[in-house]
């Protein structure tokens, strides 16, 4: 769970078809970013299953691992199923490391944020910090990253996180796996770098 820093270059759930707009904004970091020697785009998402608010990696891992694999290059790490989190990130940063080439990481993490962002979902450069809004230190990580605020942040983080709504959480998920899928499509479409198996 990722503390919210900066609100340029972000969408509100609540604008119709946000998940084009999100696309829009992450097609444009990866043409500005995923450039050689990057070869294979890693997807990362952080978090666990067993809070609401911090299941938004997880639930997004879900919906694009089975849908992901037309692209031989494109990875996903951390599912409902296998879930990258606090105890295990060390670890699931090393295994991406030692198994694929070059990796672009583009790191998902739910974060906390001031009341009148919740429901914002921002692309933005370089890695974030998971875990910085509950106070836990743990490794940067990320060419790009993708944050959705779920919640407020200031007060009793853990409880706040526990306490959120699973349907704003659910739309999140919904909004940027789509929009993650449609900025692929349209990156492989135009000739950039991303491979497929057809």
């Amino acid at each position: 769970m990722f503390k919210q820093a900066s609100y340029n270059d972000s969408v509100s759930v609540s604008v119709p078809m946000a998940y084009i707009d999100l696309s829009l904004l992450l097609l444009d970091s990866l043409k500005r970013h995923y450039l050689p020697p990057y070869e294979e785009i890693v997807i990362l998402c952080i978090g666990t299953d067993r809070s609401t608010g911090d299941s938004l990696g997880p639930l997004i891992g879900y919906k694009l691992s089975s849908q992901i694999n037309r692209y031989s290059n494109t990875f996903v790490y951390g599912t409902l199923d296998d879930p990258v989190h606090a105890k295990n990130l060390n670890s699931k940063i090393s295994n991406i490391y030692l198994n694929h080439r070059r990796p672009f990481i583009i790191a998902i993490d739910a974060c906390l944020g001031k009341m009148e962002r919740i429901g914002f979902i921002k692309v933005g450069n370089g890695p974030l910090k998971p875990g910085a809004g509950v106070k836990k230190d743990l490794p940067s990580v990320g060419d790009i990253h993708i944050t959705g605020i779920v919640n407020l942040c200031g007060y009793m983080e853990y409880i706040v996180l526990q306490n959120t709504r699973l349907s704003l959480v659910m739309r999140m998920a919904e909004i940027i796996s789509e929009g993650i899928k449609f900025s692929l499509w349209k990156l492989n479409n135009q000739g950039h770098t991303v491979e497929t198996n057809y």
